[in-house]
């Protein structure tokens, strides 16, 4: 019985149909994901190959390091749609919002309106590995009062809250849900990063799950996810994500 629950399966096993990725760094040259155009087809292409055809891809929007306005957002999504198109991908649909660094230069956007949704009133955000916002939970209310869902992107990858998980439960209490990075549940980010990630699933804390993809090692990576065992722990979530269809 437990060699059947470790058994090695295809990913094109363990992602349904009609899964969304809702977390991914796939437009060209924008920032510390796909590094041109070629790069991202390729990526899009292996990710194909694992079963999935539907993406909402999330650029990093981080101050002066990523100042990507909605408008290059949009454009490099147009490109992007275009080669796929012409390489014969009709059946992939992919989409852009952005990942929003929870900091100063957000709070102006939000105030603008000028925010790029998953689909209706999701939004995806993270903070610093470092520490959280002084001010987390005025922007979370901000976020709210301005009628978006707060989509806190891997919950797990916040070291500074592994030692007291009942801010986590604070976060679900003020309004976030929580999308797991599927990496996390690999070596990819540490020990520390996997452990929190498993309690977090047993908790079911979860809402949401992504890829985060930014390179091809990631994806070599994400075969390891390729279990019996963990599309078990994981399918309630995976088909929650179709809801970004």
């Amino acid at each position: 019985m437990l060699f059947f629950k470790k058994k090695e399966i295809p990913l094109k096993e363990v992602f349904p149909e009609g899964f969304v990725d809702i977390h991914s760094h796939l437009l060209p040259g924008i920032d510390d994901g796909a590094k041109d155009l070629e790069n991202t087809i390729s990526l899009i292409s292996k990710m194909y190959s694992y079963g999935i055809k539907n993406f909402i891809t999330t650029p990093h929007v981080l101050g002066d390091v990523y100042p990507n306005s909605t408008e290059t957002i949009k454009s490099k999504l147009s490109e992007v749609q275009k080669a796929l198109k012409e390489q014969g991908f009709n059946d992939i649909k992919i989409n852009a919002a952005a990942e929003y660094m929870m900091d100063e230069q957000f709070l102006v956007r939000l105030k603008q309106d000028d925010i790029l949704t998953l689909k209706d009133n999701y939004i995806l955000v993270e903070m610093s590995y470092f520490n959280a916002p002084y001010n987390l939970y005025d922007i979370l209310f901000e976020i709210q009062l301005k009628g978006y869902k707060p989509v806190l992107a891997h919950p797990e990858r916040y070291a500074f809250y592994h030692n007291d998980f009942e801010n986590f439960y604070k976060l679900k209490k003020a309004g976030c849900v929580f999308q797991l990075n599927l990496l996390s549940l690999t070596e990819q980010y540490g020990k520390g990063v996997q452990k929190t990630a498993q309690k977090l699933l047993k908790e079911n804390l979860y809402d949401f799950v992504g890829t985060d993809t930014h390179h091809h090692n990631h994806l070599k990576l994400l075969n390891k996810i390729g279990t019996v065992k963990t599309k078990k722990q994981i399918i309630h979530l995976l088909d929650k994500n179709k809801k970004f269809r």
